[in-house]
């Protein structure tokens, strides 16, 4: 006798609840694909890291699309680390397919901003340098990438400038501009659609400025910028 096909599983094993960020306006949430990181793209944070200040080809490393964490989320300490560090970001949402695009049409596939933590294990990441191995347990763990709701291209424009900042317990530890990006977000969007075809549903955090440091359980952080939103987290 033939099993139905309806009593049949569609998968071998039951699949994970889709990664979503919220949209600003109370639209439909925004499905994660996957997400993207720049290092080094502000001179002040390449210095405080030990490198070069000047503009070298921008570089990406990736973290899972189910890192995100949504605004106002109270997240445990992440395991395996003693030293869990702060990076404010500015997050591009990406609504259209994009391969191989010229700067000039990159921001025609921007469905819109966000502001993001990209937050890392730095004694795994700093491990991880000194042994030439990946960075992926100090970068991509879980809720790694905290994000506030994206707010749409076709209402806020396309940020080139605005104050970008972090508190920890209400204390300023990062504070910089958007206009100090070394690669634009144009410029990174065409230079990452020549290694990967860039899909819907795609996040690329931008880079962080000076000031990364530690967090600790308890700690309450509020990054900020200019015109887009504030991003609300605890440590519990």
């Amino acid at each position: 006798m033939s099993i139905a096909a309806r009593d049949v599983p569609q998968y071998a094993v039951n699949p994970p609840p889709p990664a979503l960020v919220a949209v600003a306006d109370g639209g439909k949430p925004f499905p994660v694909h996957r997400i993207y990181c720049v290092g080094r793209n502000y001179a002040d944070h390449a210095v405080e890291m030990g490198s070069d200040p000047e503009r070298e080809a921008p570089f990406f490393f990736s973290k899972p699309a189910d890192a995100v964490a949504a605004n106002k989320s109270e997240l445990g300490y992440p395991p395996a680390t003693a030293n869990l560090h702060h990076e404010v970001e500015l997050v591009v949402a990406i609504g259209k397919p994009m391969f191989c695009v010229d700067a000039e049409a990159a921001l025609d596939g921007v469905f819109g901003y966000a502001v993001g933590l990209d937050m890392t294990r730095r004694d795994l990441q700093n491990a991880a340098k000194k042994l030439g191995q990946p960075w992926d347990m100090g970068k991509g763990f879980d809720q790694s990438a905290p994000c506030s709701a994206i707010h749409r291209a076709s209402v806020i424009g396309h940020p080139e400038h605005g104050r970008i900042q972090l508190r920890v317990n209400g204390e300023i530890r990062q504070d910089g501009d958007l206009r100090s990006l070394l690669w634009t977000v144009p410029e990174l969007i065409a230079r990452l659609s020549t290694y990967v075809h860039l899909q819907p549903g795609d996040l690329i955090f931008t880079g962080t400025p000076a000031g990364v440091g530690p967090v600790v359980a308890g700690d309450v952080l509020e990054a900020s910028i200019e015109g887009i939103d504030t991003l609300r987290i605890s440590y519990v």
